[in-house]
């Protein structure tokens, strides 16, 4: 048995920052990993899906303008794309990853851990205790929707689309949420014929003009969107092409088939029940991440389904990190709202970029959230493409602004953007709904001239002066 004050299940950016965190105040740690080091972020999900679709937003961006468009002679390289995106995760080695972990002395245990009681793990039979606390961070699966034929027709999830070396000649994706739409127009890019499935409008949780842009963004670049179509059935032949029948009868015949219908926790093999859990649930947490019921078992990043986004996971667990060490050594924890130790933005300040072409780029309530929650708000849009700043960036620049004001407190609830290179706005959106900076004094904040950043000034004018 060896004994450590904090041991981490799952060494992805989250659990590397909790693991971190808590060591920099004092805790000896040590971190499980079962595959790679650096976990879905480095290797599968965040930064390979960027490195496929940013070839494609920088070939367009120059495209659309004048003086750039006419020494743009050709199209997206795929080889050239793929091999990029393999040097952005390391050739899914993960050597410097290992390093890191050294550097920062906190110990890697490899192998898959399994929690046998209160603040003790088995790593392939060999015991390890915790004497402060058990981190849970081991992220969420792709959940594979129950439509006969599917599972058997070996269709991709998000890892074998960001991992893949080449382009299929066609692709289906399933689903209209964020990956299935970034993977659409990254493919299609790479001149994939594509067809995009999905039961209701895309990305239905966001505001209705960014799937309505999105949507009609993707058709322009060449994919078949369907909305209201599901597959009936999946096969894939002994020639290896997958065959999607629908409801109508009608099929569709792909040489791949990819998934991306929603995640689940990935809890089933981590012997939860020993601690009376439910193997394969969220873990229900409170805002330092301590799971309820328990006094030493923490749940960070997508296992509690608080906020499924790399970037919120490691905000969560700098948080807990620094929390299991002040539990741990008796000092007092901040745990009001906004405190040291608690993850407050998950409720409603949450920040969010979906990299297709046009960027969607949110933070914080929709107008239908902050409805349904009762505030009082008023919601003003605005043409992004209108803004001198867009018109440079872009020619024909289209866009689209809307923020979304809680009367009572005069403060943004809501923002979002819809247009290229929009992501590189959201921070300043992001720190007005977290600081709930008066709509007042925002009039003082004054963007610079020409930038898109005078989209502020257009949208504080139609909510009218002070």
């Amino acid at each position: 048995m060896t004994d450590y004050d904090l041991i981490v299940i799952g060494a992805g950016a989250v659990g590397e920052n909790v693991a971190d965190y808590a060591h920099k105040r004092g805790l000896s740690t040590a971190i499980v990993e079962a595959e790679l080091v650096g976990g879905e972020c480095s290797y599968w999900a965040c930064m390979p899906s960027k490195a496929l679709l940013r070839s494609g937003h920088a070939v367009r961006a120059a495209q659309r303008l004048g003086g750039a468009a006419e020494a743009v002679t050709g199209t997206v390289d795929p080889a050239a794309t793929f091999a990029r995106r393999n040097g952005f995760t390391s050739n899914w080695q993960d050597d410097s990853q290992v390093s890191w972990l050294d550097s920062a002395d906190i110990a890697l245990i490899r192998g898959h851990a399994r929690i046998t009681g209160p603040r003790t793990i088995e790593v392939d039979g060999v015991e390890h205790r915790a004497r402060a606390a058990v981190a849970v961070a081991t992220g969420s699966l792709p959940q594979l929707p129950d439509i006969p034929g599917l599972a058997d027709a070996a269709p991709w999830g998000t890892r074998e689309a960001t991992s893949a070396q080449s382009a299929p000649d066609s692709l289906l994706v399933i689903g209209g949420g964020v990956a299935g739409c970034e993977l659409a127009t990254a493919y299609a890019s790479f001149g994939t014929t594509v067809t995009l499935v999905a039961r209701g409008g895309l990305l239905g949780a966001m505001e209705p003009f960014a799937g309505e842009m999105v949507t009609d963004a993707l058709r322009e670049l060449g994919v078949d969107v369907r909305i209201g179509a599901t597959p009936i059935r999946v096969d894939r032949d002994e020639h290896g092409l997958v065959t999607a029948t629908f409801e109508d009868g009608s099929t569709l015949v792909t040489s791949e088939v990819l998934v991306a219908t929603g995640r689940t926790a990935h809890t089933a093999e981590l012997g939860l029940e020993t601690v009376g859990l439910t193997p394969g649930a969220w873990l229900d947490v409170d805002d330092t991440m301590l799971v309820h019921g328990t006094d030493w078992l923490y749940g960070v990043g997508d296992v509690n389904h608080r906020a499924l986004l790399t970037h919120q996971g490691k905000y969560q667990a700098r948080a807990a990190g620094e929390a299991i060490a002040a539990r741990f050594q008796g000092t007092t924890l901040q745990t009001a709202p906004w405190g040291a130790h608690v993850a407050t933005a998950d409720h409603a300040a949450v920040p969010q970029v979906t990299f297709t072409d046009p960027e969607v780029a949110s933070v914080g309530l929709t107008e239908a959230a902050a409805r349904q929650q009762g505030l009082n708000v008023r919601a003003v849009e605005y043409d992004l493409g209108a803004v001198a700043g867009s018109a440079l960036q872009a020619d024909g620049y289209t866009g689209r602004a809307k923020a979304v004001v809680d009367e009572d407190r005069h403060v943004l609830v809501g923002v979002t953007f819809v247009g290229q290179d929009v992501a590189e706005m959201l921070q300043a959106a992001t720190v007005a709904v977290v600081g709930e900076v008066p709509i007042d004094r925002l009039w003082h904040a004054v963007p610079a001239y020409p930038t898109m950043s005078e989209i502020w000034l257009r949208l504080l004018e139609t909510l009218g002066r002070p």
